[in-house]
């Protein structure tokens, strides 16, 4: 392997890019990723380490006293105090009353993963500590995103006196508003960044207040969740509620903080990497009737790692809030009825197979639309009338892996459209959309740094392109943002080993926060190249030797500049660029590249 050069503590030119590759076929600069040599090794050395991990941990940042922790993620170490939230522990004494005088309890939770997940969590752990609960997820099409005024006071009519808004709740003033002048206690426990003024809410249990001095702020609403109930469990033991009752065991559930935390693709740093490393041991135990039975219809057959979570099993919970049922997700997460698991399971995997067809029919108009336009600047945007709102978002990060800039798209109904954007490392979306909102131009909206929604009205939608695009382009000028491709080193086709593979998994979970090791293979020679699937390109590279050729698959790249040089270099040479990822076939384990972007060799 060509190892990554290490880092200068003065200021320096930027390095020549990687196999001088300035541009690749999708548009970005290769660069290595650099790091202490001295750290890495002391790594390797410390803690019986193979070379390579040493170098992936001391490239991601992980010092020498943090490795251990790093490559073992206790909750032990790593599980704050649920004290240190702002609100948690006021919404934890409302929630113990709630529960000891036996009034109903209501939880309104957002329809994607991280809030299918954070709805089923607690719903979980409030019937296990002896509460009557109900859970509501509204209706993307008829409600929108977040709390609306006239389905809490539909709670308030059944009978809820106290409602907990999941990965929701921050930006809604008004539904609160009424909400409180109807009698309802509203406890918000979420993530999305807030504004200076809350919601006239209970509690409002977010680390991203502006208030909040946590330090929490890379959680997902799961993770908030499960802190939560965390706390609410400490407090009914206090009151001494489980002296006549058996004490829930929280981390039964974790599998869902793993589902959900990996879903919302938050870094999987600190107490994120503890919860997804030990929820996915948990998940691994097929313990939940609703995982295990997603699992056998996506025809899971090894024990599931955080790719399954973000790319096999959350796109299949999401599936119901996208196009379907709303409350599918929550339903198959809170039963323990295998065959009703199964039976939603069935729906679900169904529903997604649809989302598929519909999101690939938006796709191909979005970029068609962005193409007659001159092509994406700062911002991809498009909007369209009818396109379905539940696909919009993934639409959107389809469009940011294909122009390597923000994207924004927006689905048009009457006189408003409901919106969903993606955007890249550096460039906070969420921010740009609340300030968007803060300038009138949107009816609500908000998000994260990556991610983020918004309505807006038909007549202001090229005024809120605008100020977005403008606001966009100032960042990526002011910061030099650039689209860039990161790499580890280089290997040679015969190295790209399982044994290899299985070493460098020690640092895994990989997801946001802890990219998945990638590597160049430098003028790799393809053997056999053809489509594979809808949209993907299957390949062999040739060994160096006499070896077997490393199999490789690049993924959605059909109709683009790589999936097409792909097919015609056959027996020609490209720099390849990709990760290694473990194939199990008939009980045997290979190695397969996955490749992410090819240059001219």
């Amino acid at each position: 392997m060509i190892p990554a050069r290490a880092s200068s503590a003065e200021a320096a030119p930027e390095p020549a890019a990687f196999l001088d590759v300035e541009s690749s076929l999708t548009g970005r600069r290769w660069r290595l990723r650099s790091y202490d040599d001295r750290v890495a090794l002391a790594m390797a050395q410390r803690l019986g380490l193979p070379e390579i991990v040493g170098r992936v941990l001391a490239a991601r940042g992980v010092g020498l006293d943090e490795a251990a922790v790093f490559l073992n993620p206790t909750l032990r170490a790593l599980l704050p105090d649920p004290s240190v939230l702002k609100d948690m522990d006021a919404a934890c004494e409302r929630l113990a009353a709630a529960v000891m005088q036996n009034e109903r309890i209501a939880i309104f939770g957002d329809y994607d993963v991280d809030g299918a997940t954070s709805a089923a969590l607690l719903a979980r752990y409030l019937g296990a500590a002896g509460a009557r609960t109900r859970v509501y997820i509204p209706d993307r099409l008829k409600e929108g995103y977040g709390p609306n005024a006239p389905a809490l006071l539909k709670l308030r009519q059944e009978g809820a006196s106290v409602v907990v808004t999941v990965d929701c709740g921050t930006g809604a003033h008004q539904a609160l508003a009424d909400a409180r002048d109807a009698g309802l206690d509203v406890i918000v426990a979420d993530h999305h960044e807030a504004e200076s003024a809350l919601p006239p809410a209970f509690a409002v249990v977010n680390p991203n207040r502006l208030d909040d001095t946590s330090g929490l702020g890379q959680m997902a609403a799961v993770g908030v969740a499960f802190l939560m109930a965390v706390g609410l469990n400490r407090t009914l033991r206090a009151a001494g509620w489980f002296k006549t009752r058996s004490e829930p065991d929280l981390l039964q559930w974790i599998d869902l903080v793993a589902l959900g935390t990996v879903c919302d693709v938050v870094p999987l740093k600190g107490v994120n990497r503890a919860l997804v490393t030990q929820g996915l041991k948990v998940m691994a135990g097929r313990g939940n009737a609703g995982l295990a039975a997603l699992a056998d219809v996506a025809r899971l057959a090894e024990p599931p790692g955080a790719y399954h979570a973000g790319f096999v099993l959350g796109p299949r919970v999401n599936a119901g809030g996208r196009i379907g049922a709303p409350d599918l997700g929550v339903r198959l997460l809170s039963t323990d009825d295998p065959a009703e698991a199964a039976d939603i399971a069935r729906r679900l995997d169904a529903l997604n197979s649809e989302r598929r067809a519909i999101e690939a029919q938006v796709q191909e108009q979005a970029i068609a639309q962005i193409e007659a336009d001159g092509g994406a600047h700062a911002l991809a945007f498009a909007f369209g009338e009818g396109w379905h709102p539940g696909v919009v978002g993934i639409v959107a990060a389809r469009l940011k892996e294909r122009y390597n800039v923000p994207a924004c798209v927006v689905a048009l109904t009457g006189e408003t459209g409901t919106g969903s954007g993606r955007s890249i490392t550096g460039v906070d979306l969420g921010a740009a959309v609340l300030a968007a909102r803060q300038a009138g131009l949107l009816v609500k909206g908000g998000g994260h740094a990556m991610a983020a929604g918004f309505t807006v009205e038909r007549g202001k939608i090229d005024a809120a392109r605008r100020f977005l695009e403008e606001r966009i382009a100032a960042r990526v000028k002011e910061a030099a943002i650039r689209p860039t491709l990161s790499f580890d080193g280089a290997l040679r086709p015969d190295g790209a080993t399982a044994e290899l593979a299985l070493h460098l998994a020690q640092a895994g979970p990989f997801g946001s926060g802890n990219p998945e090791p990638r590597f160049a293979l430098p003028a790799a020679r393809i053997g056999f190249a053809a489509p594979a699937g809808d949209a993907h390109v299957r390949c062999t590279i040739s060994a160096d030797g006499p070896g077997r050729p490393l199999k490789a698959i690049a993924f959605r790249c059909l109709d683009g500049a790589l999936g097409q040089a792909l097919l015609n270099a056959k027996g020609g040479v490209l720099h390849l660029a990709g990760r290694l990822r473990l194939d199990t076939w008939n009980g045997a384990t290979g190695v397969q590249f996955l490749i992410d972007d090819a240059a001219p060799a």
